[in-house]
């Protein structure tokens, strides 16, 4: 059962406090409905982030834009809104940060002396693809400055917007120097359009692993977050589709609801699922040792208990079905022209 007084299209239903600020405001219900997306340019020192956490498989990460219109509501990445002076809630998904001077950044990092050369996440915080970058072209060009400079980069999005970019992909491919993880927590399509409103439909995402495996570039998929009680069935259908279409690789996480996250889901999900918003809480709760939340390394991942593995067991079959004997390649760092040394030996 669903309120009938939701924002539709919105992941988040109100503003909820931000943590740093003394004062705060939320508009009366009928505000929201006349609230646009507004888009603010920025012009940050750097782009590129070491990544120090213990449990995520990468060295640098780099985030086109700061905020999300994709709407959903799980999104980990709210918080980091609340620094900037926002909220997590309709903040995150209306107040965009588009980081004009991103390029630039990343040529000056890749000149940067004595700079070895690691694989880079576009984007490990925020959609690199979301709506925004349709007029923006941020993501594409930074896509033209890894191919310029022969550096790897890996992309992940939850947006088929991607293949606007086939005539960069391809030749980053060709070289071994970019892959694409593309995230499909559901092929449920009614179910897509409530947890990830302003996504690809579940179809288009599949489509895009077509296109892009029909092109040889590397397909992972992150069949994520698992929300116990909502997609916690779809894993093995899920890993069917996507190794049909084409994806080489799969990971999933369970779903953790940190910080200022935790009120935005909770609101979404009593509004969205009247009928088993409790149950689903309780479920999540059950896989974090009695919280909704997790910041454990290693146990944010992966969670514990009788549900989170039963969820294990399920992608193990999964994988063992579907996945045996595929292989996802490793991206090269031999062609990196970034450095005086390294442009010397081209001569």
């Amino acid at each position: 059962m669903q309120n009938e007084n939701i924002i539709k299209g919105q992941g988040a239903q109100r503003n909820v406090i931000n943590r740093f600020d003394r004062f705060t405001f939320e508009p009366e219900d009928e505000d929201f409905d006349i609230i646009k997306t507004s888009f603010t340019e920025v012009f940050p020192k750097t782009i590129v982030n070491q990544v120090k956490s213990e449990d995520l498989p990468m060295e640098y990460s780099m985030n086109t834009y700061q905020g999300c219109e994709h709407g959903c509501s799980y999104c980990f990445a709210r918080p980091t809104h609340e620094y900037w002076g926002y909220s997590a809630g309709i903040d995150f998904e209306r107040k965009i940060m588009v980081k004009k001077n991103a390029p630039e950044l990343l040529e000056k990092f890749f000149k940067k002396r004595g700079y070895k050369p690691e694989p880079i996440l576009m984007s490990g915080n925020t959609d690199c693809y979301q709506p925004a970058e349709r007029q923006f072209e941020i993501t594409r060009q930074l896509l033209k400055v890894c191919l310029d400079y022969r550096h790897p980069v890996n992309v992940l999005t939850k947006n088929a917007l991607v293949l606007r970019d086939l005539d960069i992909l391809k030749p980053l491919a060709e070289q071994n120097l970019v892959s694409v993880s593309l995230s499909i927590p559901t092929i449920n399509e009614d179910l897509r359009r409530k947890m990830e409103p302003r996504t690809s439909t579940a179809n288009n995402k599949l489509k895009a692993i077509e296109v892009l495996s029909e092109n040889n570039i590397p397909v992972h998929v992150m069949v994520a977050p698992i929300i116990p009680g909502l997609n916690s069935d779809e894993p093995l259908s899920i890993l069917k589709s996507i190794s049909d279409a084409g994806a080489q690789s799969f990971g999933y996480t369970l779903v953790r609801l940190n910080d200022t996250v935790q009120p935005v889901f909770v609101k979404w999900i009593e509004a969205q699922f009247q009928d088993r918003a409790q149950k689903v809480l309780n479920l999540i709760c059950s896989m974090r040792g009695g919280n909704l939340g997790d910041k454990r390394y290693f146990e944010r991942q992966k969670g514990s208990g009788n549900i989170a593995e039963m969820i294990h067991n399920t992608f193990k079959i999964g994988r063992k079905k579907f996945f045996e004997g595929k292989e996802f390649p490793k991206l090269s760092t031999d062609g990196f022209t970034g450095t005086k040394e390294q442009q010397l030996k081209l001569f």
